[in-house]
């Protein structure tokens, strides 16, 4: 997996989805690991799983982190 790309996980929305960022564009909304898996999956990142979603220090957490679902 590359592995460089900056990925960002914005704080959930009113109704708990978040959106996903990766570089500067931006990949969908999530409503939990496994929509941020897919999305990842989509443009490249085909070695991504919900572990490496949870660890990775290449994804940035913002308003919780990978449990936080819910505004």
């Amino acid at each position: 997996m590359n592995g460089t790309q900056p990925i960002v996980i914005y704080p959930p929305a009113e109704d708990g989805g978040r959106r996903v960022r990766v570089n500067e564009r931006f990949v969908g909304l999530a409503y939990g690991l496994l929509d941020v898996v897919d999305f990842l999956r989509l443009v490249g990142l085909d070695d991504v799983d919900d572990a490496w979603v949870r660890q990775s220090e290449t994804v940035e957490w913002r308003g919780g982190g990978p449990e936080a679902w819910t505004h």
